[in-house]
């Protein structure tokens, strides 16, 4: 295991492994963390994303003892225990760029649960994994994973800015209360950031990006988002001012507007 930028997660990552691993058997081949704590925007609040490699799909006979590990660590007096977030990732379906539509094993923050969902199985989660995941077990994450091309990356990025900026824009999806309200400045931050760059960074660097890059109009917004991190689980069941709402739709707006001059500038 690799050295971890937060020892507290120590304890519970080895819970994790020493519970899966004889479960999966043969069938396991490698752990990683992506996300917050892969690219540097870890902190005290963040949830912990996980990938498990593994040979073939899990088998039902897996699932439940698999969730009974998953119960075993949430119960562990810690914090990230409780908010570990990842997914199962069959190594051909991880291999392969081309097919981000397979909905694969995932367990959502907080959740016990297992689901099929494309959450992870995306071309961001792939760069982030192959360029700075953590190993936890296994081979370097590059052994799994081919080179994301940069045009395919932003393209993703783009199509996902477009789909969920559409939703929150009609309603569909809500960001009434205070999470959600600060999760959509930040991701946008993001998003924008890596159509820049060409690389997937934290919500904290699309942050600092966005200030130096975008309309000192946003500034207050993103400054009340980023504080909004601490304790930002407890803020799910906290109204959103709805003054913060409605700026934060016109920041949507013109965010779209500006992912698209992006992808379409010359070069």
């Amino acid at each position: 295991m690799e050295h971890l930028p937060d020892r507290e997660l120590d304890p519970v990552l080895n819970a994790l492994l020493e519970g899966i691993r004889p479960v999966l058997g043969e069938n396991f081949l490698g752990a990683y963390l992506g996300g917050s704590f892969a690219h540097g925007g870890w902190h005290a609040y963040s949830d912990v994303d996980f990938n498990i490699v593994i040979a073939q799909d899990l088998h039902p006979s897996e699932l439940e003892p698999l969730r009974v590990v998953h119960a075993r660590v949430f119960a562990m007096d810690r914090y990230y225990a409780r908010h570990l977030e990842g997914s199962y990732f069959p190594q051909q379906v991880l291999g392969d760029l081309g097919r981000t539509e397979v909905p694969i094993w995932y367990l959502d923050n907080g959740s016990l649960d297992f689901e099929r969902s494309t959450h992870d199985n995306t071309l961001v989660n792939r760069w982030v994994l192959r360029e700075r995941g953590v190993v936890l077990a296994g081979p370097a994450p590059r052994h799994w994973i081919p080179e994301v091309p940069t045009k395919a990356l932003k393209a993703e990025i783009l199509q996902t800015m477009q789909d969920w900026g559409g939703e929150i824009l009609a309603g569909t999806y809500r960001i009434d209360n205070c999470w959600a309200q600060a999760f959509a400045v930040l991701s946008c931050c993001r998003m924008l950031y890596s159509l820049s760059s060409g690389e997937v960074g934290s919500k904290g660097a699309g942050a600092v990006w966005a200030k130096e890059s975008l309309d000192p109009q946003w500034h207050p917004l993103i400054d009340d988002a980023l504080s909004a991190r601490t304790d930002q689980y407890a803020k799910v069941y906290h109204p959103a001012d709805p003054d913060q709402v409605q700026a934060t739709l016109a920041f949507i707006r013109d965010a779209l507007q500006q992912a698209g001059r992006m992808m379409n500038a010359p070069g």
